[in-house]
């Protein structure tokens, strides 16, 4: 949800996105109180959008496309609606207002949440409001063990990750990727620390796991909003500094695309640290690794995945091309194969090590 842009795609596919979300929202007492419907421009491989017209203020419909977690329909709708319940209390996500149910009408059901008016995340300027935003959700009060469900919460997030990529790196021998890529993800993987050091960096908290910076609308007060929720959990918060400053975070979406430098980078880590008072560097800059080879196995699931048709029952996970349209695809397609190119690994690889000496020399002038 990164645009208030109608969307371009066949008029027969739109009309019928609208009449099914028309009846569901008739269905829950709606009928008089949306004016209009309006699709959003197909930006994303989970969900579509709708911005919904009030006399009040506005809403937009988030029609989950598939599950990113592999949650059957009505689990996921739970999940993502637990997800901006509980993000909401930062001050920095869109406000939850209704879950529209599964029904054949909406197989996958959806939400729906206050529209913000903004303008995408530009970098480096935006960046100090997204460390702000990041922060703030990061800052959240822990709940017990007991009451952190639904959303995940491994009792080790740090061996979590690395099993979720480990099994994402299964997609690497199916990508069809040279032999020299797939040698340097293996190498990045082996590299990964089994165990972090103790500190406040390793202990869980409230987590985005999608924070980008295409998934940040600006507002006219210039607070960085949240606006993709679907993938909570109780994690490591480096693992959002990484997917809000990583070269293949940065130049995913076109309409925040920027390629940040060593100075950037560390300005926005030092902004967070002295935010939060954590500023465990070893753990953070693993977490970024980590959050960077999540992305890159991602990219080998995604390749190996897209060409498959869609399922027509609508079960959890589900990468099929056939659920967004030409142009996202093609963009994905274009992205995907970039971060997976020699080139580039070797420029995030050397990113990090320069990222890690300026955050280093930071952290001395700090002491």
């Amino acid at each position: 949800m990164t645009a208030t842009t109608t969307e371009e795609r066949p008029a027969e596919a739109q009309g019928e996105l609208e009449q099914r979300l028309t009846k569901a929202l008739a269905r829950q007492g709606y009928r008089e109180a949306i004016r209009e419907l309006q699709p959003m421009a197909d930006t994303g491989l989970a969900h579509h959008h709708v911005w919904l017209t009030r006399d009040g203020d506005d809403w937009v419909a988030r029609l989950p496309k598939q599950s990113q977690l592999g949650l059957e329909a009505d689990a996921n709708l739970e999940y993502q609606a637990t997800c901006f319940e509980r993000a909401g209390l930062s001050g920095h996500t869109p406000a939850l207002r209704d879950v529209l149910p599964t029904s054949t009408t909406l197989p996958r059901g959806g939400l729906l949440v206050d529209a913000v008016r903004g303008r995408p995340a530009r970098l480096p300027v935006d960046l100090p409001a997204i460390a702000k935003a990041l922060a703030a959700l990061h800052g959240l009060a822990l709940p017990a063990t007991t009451a952190r469900a639904p959303l995940l919460s491994p009792a080790n997030p740090w061996t979590a990750m690395r099993d979720e990529v480990a099994t994402q790196a299964e997609f690497l021998d199916q990508a069809g990727l040279s032999a020299e890529v797939v040698v340097m993800v293996r190498a990045e993987l082996a590299a990964l620390p089994k165990r972090l050091d103790e500190g406040e960096a390793a202990r869980p908290r409230l987590i985005s796991f999608d924070a980008h910076p295409g998934n940040f609308l600006i507002d006219a007060d210039g607070r960085a909003v949240l606006v993709d929720l679907e993938k909570c959990r109780y994690g490591l918060p480096g693992f959002d500094l990484a997917h809000a400053s990583l070269y293949t975070s940065t130049t995913w979406d076109p309409n925040s695309h920027a390629v940040l430098s060593i100075k950037d980078l560390a300005d926005f880590h030092h902004r967070w640290m002295i935010s939060t008072g954590i500023n465990e560097l070893n753990t953070l800059l693993a977490c970024r690794r980590a959050m960077w080879l999540w992305s890159l196995t991602w990219c080998a699931k995604w390749r190996a995945s897209h060409v498959r048709t869609r399922d027509v029952q609508t079960r959890g996970e589900d990468w099929s091309a056939e659920l967004s349209d030409d142009a996202l695809i093609t963009h994905v397609r274009d992205r995907v194969d970039h971060y997976l190119s020699p080139a580039i690994i070797d420029h995030v690889r050397r990113e990090s090590d320069a990222l890690a000496t300026a955050l280093s020399q930071l952290l001395e002038l700090d002491a």
